[in-house]
């Protein structure tokens, strides 16, 4: 018997369309300068892609297990690691294929909308401070590696982990000086490049949190145990399959 979509279609939250600043001036040069950017409306996921749903890939002959073998990594509710961007990307491929919708990984500018929340100017989802504590809300003291998803409170979009926990992949080539002529509308990042621009924190850090401006970026082949990835897609057809949608 084939799955109920509701078990393996990640929950995504929709994202309204609107203006943001993006980057910032007090940061690493890569996020200079700060610009205004319009972003379409979009669905992201609520958590990052998890174990659990990146069972369902493996299972269908997608890919190989992830880090699974370690303790650490093989919790069904902690973020799926160890995937480099092309198994990140299959995996979106393989979901939209199943699913009948065009799931794929954000781009840089639509991570840093959601990850805002909404409010104009914020180093962090939550704020201007970094948490008191370092550590992870939730981490794993028995087995180590990342927390389990969704324990952190979430932002003003309602999303999770974002700027904690892993790295997340995103679709654009990366380019240290893209925002020098990054289009004002829906900018989709370079046109070619060695790298992928990821964001967000990761658990493995001393300081575990990112700001929402922040860029990194790697070798899409690269698999590293704090680089995992959440899906998006196009709203127009987010909610007409019954999908788990928050608004």
């Amino acid at each position: 018997m084939a799955p109920d979509k509701n078990e393996f279609i990640p929950a995504t939250v929709v994202i309204p369309a609107g203006a943001f600043l993006m980057g910032g001036e007090d940061g690493m040069d890569n996020e200079k300068p700060a610009h205004r950017v319009y972003v379409d409306a979009f669905a992201l996921g609520k958590f990052p892609a998890t174990n659990r749903e990146y069972r369902f890939y493996v299972a269908a002959g997608g890919a190989p297990p992830p880090f699974w073998k370690d303790p650490m990594f093989a919790d069904p509710d902690k973020p799926v690691v160890g995937v480099s961007w092309h198994e990140a990307a299959a995996y979106c491929a393989w979901l939209a294929a199943v699913s009948g919708l065009p799931f794929r990984l954000p781009t840089e500018a639509e991570w840093e909308r959601a990850a805002r929340g909404g409010f104009e100017g914020r180093k962090y989802p939550w704020g201007e401070e970094l948490p008191k504590s370092s550590t992870c809300p939730g981490v794993d003291t028995l087995h180590g590696g990342p927390p389990r998803v969704g324990l952190y409170r979430p932002n003003g979009f309602g999303l999770y982990d974002m700027c904690a926990s892993v790295h997340e992949w995103c679709s654009d080539f990366y380019a240290a000086d893209y925002y020098h002529s990054s289009p004002e509308r829906n900018p989709p990042g370079a046109r070619s490049g060695a790298r992928r621009s990821s964001r967000g924190g990761s658990w493995r850090h001393h300081v575990k949190f990112s700001r929402c401006a922040a860029r990194s970026s790697l070798n899409p082949a690269f698999q590293y145990a704090d680089y995992g990835f959440r899906v998006a897609m196009s709203i127009e057809v987010v909610s007409q399959f019954g999908l788990k949608v928050s608004v």
